[in-house]
């Protein structure tokens, strides 16, 4: 019965993370702008709403085993907690460099009302702040999320079973993500990526030398 349980939470949350794909989809957006023309500047706000909106769901159907995996003692929950409060903090540090207002859909319908929103062009503004956390790595945010959600006292086979998937979706999609970025900002984001890694910091001489390997490799004799 446990496993059955687990296997129905991954499906859902595999159904959560495809519908969430999905509408983020560059070929979606484009289809929807043919019809809707500049209407589309309301697309942003409506898919993260949706995709609250997906996940209460999920989460309110999905089966939850209780069964405890741990529950640290004292002083260890006390030390985990301090740490997932920490990750909080950079989470907040880590968003210091994205424009919010474009993230979350305002400042489309902002530009909408103003008369000022192309629908030929991206939708979400957005410039390649190399600073702040993504100096280390290229997902601060991804990194942070995994921390805070992983530094709990106490793990529930449910919560477990979530958090490994919320790990996979995260991995999985900077990749798209960064497929759409490579497309926005060509060689330079190509650049970063040799020069910073994707999700787990370590010493930036690595890096160097890597890029320095594949720029020899690709010079001609």
């Amino acid at each position: 019965m446990i496993v059955v349980e687990v296997i129905l939470i991954i499906m859902l949350f595999t159904l959560f993370a495809y519908s969430h794909t999905w509408l983020a989809s560059i070929k979606i957006k484009r289809a929807l702008a043919e019809k809707l023309g500049n209407k589309i500047a309301f697309y942003r706000l409506f898919y993260n709403a949706s995709s609250i909106i997906f996940f209460m769901a999920f989460y309110a159907v999905s089966p939850k085993p209780d069964i405890i995996v741990y529950d640290l003692p004292f002083p260890f929950d006390i030390i985990t907690f301090a740490l997932q409060v920490l990750s909080l903090v950079g989470m907040v540090w880590a968003t210091r460099p994205i424009d919010l207002k474009e993230f979350i859909g305002i400042a489309q319908i902002k530009r909408y009302i103003h008369d000022e929103y192309n629908v030929d062009g991206p939708d979400e503004k957005q410039t390649l702040k190399i600073e702040g956390a993504f100096k280390f790595v290229r997902h601060p945010i991804y990194l942070f999320s995994i921390l805070f959600l992983g530094f709990r006292p106490t793990m529930t086979l449910f919560y477990l079973t979530m958090y490994i998937c919320v790990i996979v979706y995260f991995y999985t999609g900077s990749i798209y993500e960064e497929r759409k970025l490579v497309e926005m900002f060509g060689d330079k984001y190509k650049k970063y990526q040799l020069q910073v890694p994707r999700l787990i910091p370590y010493m930036m001489s690595f890096h160097r030398k890597l890029e320095s390997k594949i720029d020899s490799e690709s010079t001609p004799e």
